[in-house]
């Protein structure tokens, strides 16, 4: 079992994307960028996530992009909209 990405759920408020912040340590952990995967199944299983949810994150550097899911698995990265940005 290597490094798994470590974060704080910052909004959980059903019919709005799941926010999740990446907190680190990253001597320790890594990033969600880098776990994308792990960080998607584990909310999956958790039942925090599912197909018909988003899920945006903030990065290493603060700034907010989304984790695209398909199928229950991560399918790629997505930029959020200043618009999308401004209802969080």
């Amino acid at each position: 079992m290597g490094r798994k990405a470590n974060f704080d759920v910052l909004e959980n408020i059903p019919g709005n994307p799941l926010v999740i912040r990446d907190i680190g340590p990253w001597d320790k952990h890594l990033s969600v960028t880098n776990d994308a995967e792990g960080v998607v199944e584990l909310l999956v299983k958790s039942g925090l996530l599912d197909n018909n949810r988003r899920l945006f994150y903030y990065d290493t550097n603060n700034n907010l992009d989304e984790l695209v899911i398909k199928n229950g698995k991560f399918a790629g990265f997505s930029p959020v909209s200043n618009e999308e940005k401004a209802k969080l």
